[in-house]
């Protein structure tokens, strides 16, 4: 049987680990090469392309700090000169930050937004550039959050960013659709991940999280790769220019404890 992804490549953002690396595997399985993108831990990249080589997927490896643009340029390139293409792009990689809104300090700031915004901006015009001039459509995943729209306080930046990236999504919905390329964002509540370990750990922070989640628990990495393989994928050609919120209610539930 076919996969949906065969001869297609995707290059996703901080795919070492997390949702980045459940969705590399996802897409994998059905058929993708994929582009590994990691910047500081080399060793859990190699991990992540070997488990999915391992599986009788495709993958190679590379290092690309997506606040630089020279970096997220050579990261298209080289899924086009080592895979011959680069059809999906998967802005996944992202930080945050916790403070006093009057202790937050410009580095920490500048950290965030170029992380999470800028590095999709500037690594989405890369890959458009190259569809554009090929001829050929495209699928944008952005891995935005339930905080595009919900507040978090004591995170404004990390809020700021995701709310910024709800905004380009819609525009460049509209922009590029006419290209055959489609934008969408997937924003995922309260998931398992290994930034999160310390909440999991501690159940004093854990449980008033799972009393505001109607499903009472938290997500997993690879039910928020199943929605985004489905928003990569043709049956979500006519798909474009909306957030798809995964978080077993939690928005339509939330308060402050």
């Amino acid at each position: 049987m076919a996969g949906r992804f065969d001869g297609k490549v995707a290059v996703i953002t901080g795919s070492a680990s997390g949702i980045g690396q459940s969705v590399a595997e996802r897409l994998a399985q059905e058929g993708a090469n994929c582009v590994i993108d990691y910047n500081g831990h080399p060793e859990q990249a190699e991990a992540a392309r070997v488990k999915i080589v391992n599986a009788g997927g495709k993958a190679i490896v590379c290092q690309a700090d997506v606040t630089s643009i020279p970096d997220t340029t050579r990261l298209i390139d080289v899924a086009w000169s080592e895979l011959g293409s680069c059809d999906i792009l998967v802005n996944n990689a992202g930080v945050e930050k916790g403070a006093d809104f009057c202790d937050v300090t410009e580095a920490d700031y500048d950290l965030v937004m170029n992380v999470n915004l800028k590095g999709a901006f500037f690594l989405t015009q890369s890959f458009v550039r190259k569809l554009r001039d090929a001829k050929k459509p495209g699928r944008v995943i952005n891995i935005s959050s339930v905080h595009e729209d919900m507040v978090f306080p004591h995170f404004q930046s990390y809020c700021a960013s995701k709310g910024g990236m709800r905004m380009l999504m819609r525009d460049l919905a509209m922009e590029l659709g006419p290209l055959g390329i489609t934008v969408n964002n997937v924003a995922p509540g309260a998931v398992a991940t290994p930034i999160n370990k310390h909440l999991l750990e501690t159940p004093a922070l854990l449980d008033p999280l799972l009393r505001n989640i109607p499903l009472g628990r938290m997500g997993t990495p690879e039910e928020v790769a199943g929605l985004v393989a489905y928003l990569a994928s043709d049956e979500a050609s006519y798909v474009t220019g909306s957030t798809y919120v995964i978080d077993g209610g939690l928005m339509r539930n939330y308060k402050e404890q």
